[in-house]
């Protein structure tokens, strides 16, 4: 592995664009667009106020920074770079921020929720969406770019409307059969909506999408219920991650449950266990993150209740295949795009990585403590980027698979 020098950076805002070509990365009030294979600089783009959010469009040719305590979002082109547009939402003020996928329409979504505007940056068009529900997910686009689905509130009600990206027209609405609806999310393919109620409630909802109601999925009542939601990429199953410390495995054919994962709390190390505060709000328990690898014959997953282990399955024969443990709390993981490689960080001055074949722990190299917070990958699955809290540095991986040894259990220090 190699390692590029570290370069500043603000509020850990640095991603790849979808085409792998650039890098965009924040330092207060600028963002600066580096070349992935020189990583020399080719734009610096000063922003009115402190950047909170950026994003690229979908065919990587814009740049969409927002400002959510201004209420302000500015767009920058990489093409021209003398142009630039500013949408000031004023006193209705701004939550979020996104591109729709067509790359040419900006959805801000106002405080409390009142309401989404679409802007247009070919037609400079307005259009308003009501009632945007406050939750968890509420916005999910298909994968093809042709469906919006967004939660909705109404009424003291919770609802689900289908609009066409192409014309914002709305193609289908109805009644989500929710108590509080927390999330919502389309399947890759783009043929069933997954949609999940308050962690009250243990309720799986699965609408196609017509708005029909295919099943409802509930493992257990009178407990908190779903925390964490993940589709494979093939499509065919939904990892529904629970207060409970199981994961359910939905097949895409009878939406029934195929398989429990079980996360056991005595491992080998009991320090590194955690004692939930029960009597607060959001105890760190249950399953908190979820993620199938590209080919969709591994599914990673962190149990709260032992944040410094990720245990790894085999999805084709639903058995545990390794559990990794780590001497601190993981922070994120993430997978390679290309190939089933897992990336791990846990705040320290080390990224580990994970195959079939072993894994590998790495020294980030350079002066000082540099602690990755999080990571990302590049579109091809031959680098990093990792981040710490002011700086980020991209490590090259070779084509080689990681490792050369197997094993049901790594321990990484």
């Amino acid at each position: 592995m190699n390692f590029s020098e570290a370069f500043k950076l603000s509020s850990l805002l640095c991603k790849f664009s979808p085409d792998g070509k650039y890098l965009a990365a924040c330092v207060q009030y600028r963002v600066v667009v580096r070349d992935v294979s020189t990583l020399q600089v080719l734009q610096l783009y000063t922003c009115l106020d402190q950047i909170q959010h950026i994003e690229w469009s979908a065919d990587s040719l814009f740049i969409l920074c927002a400002m959510y305590k201004r209420g302000l979002v500015q767009v920058w082109s990489l093409e021209q770079p003398e142009w630039h547009c500013r949408i000031d939402e004023g006193s209705a003020g701004l939550a979020a921020s996104c591109w729709s996928p067509d790359g040419r329409h900006i959805l801000n979504t106002t405080e409390f929720h009142l309401r989404i505007t679409v802007w247009s940056l070919c037609t400079k068009s307005v259009s308003y969406i009501k009632y945007p529900k406050a939750c968890q997910q509420g916005i999910s686009f298909t994968r093809d770019g042709r469906y919006m689905a967004l939660a909705e509130r109404r009424d003291c009600r919770d609802h689900v409307s289908v609009f066409v990206c192409s014309d914002w027209q709305l193609l289908r609405h109805f009644d989500a059969d929710t108590q509080d609806l927390a999330g919502i999310e389309w399947a890759p393919n783009g043929c069933v909506l997954a949609v999940w109620d308050t962690c009250l409630e243990y309720k799986m909802l699965l609408y196609s999408l017509d708005g029909r109601l295919l099943s409802v999925f509930c493992a257990y009542e009178w407990s908190l219920g779903i925390k964490s939601v993940a589709w494979s990429p093939s499509s065919q199953f939904l990892a529904v991650g629970s207060y409970d410390g199981k994961v359910r495995v939905l097949n895409h054919v009878t939406w029934k449950a195929i398989t429990e994962f079980e996360h056991p709390t005595n491992i080998n190390n009991p320090k590194i266990m955690l004692k939930p505060a029960a009597d607060r709000a959001n105890p760190k328990i249950g399953i908190g993150a979820l993620a199938f690898s590209p080919d969709s014959y591994f599914l990673a997953t962190r149990n709260d209740n032992v944040p410094n282990a990720v245990w790894i399955w085999d999805v084709r024969k639903l058995r545990l295949f390794a559990v990794l443990e780590q001497l601190r709390p993981v922070r994120s993981f993430h997978w390679d795009p290309q190939q089933p490689r897992l990336a791990i960080c846990t705040g320290g001055s080390k990224v580990y990585l994970w195959s079939p074949a072993g894994c590998v722990s790495v020294q980030v190299p350079g002066e000082g403590d540099f602690q990755v917070l999080s990571l990302c990958w590049h579109l091809h699955g031959g680098s990093l980027a990792l981040l710490s809290k002011d700086h980020f540095c991209l490590c090259f991986l070779d084509s080689v698979e990681v490792g050369t040894a197997g094993g049901q259990r790594g321990d990484h220090t």
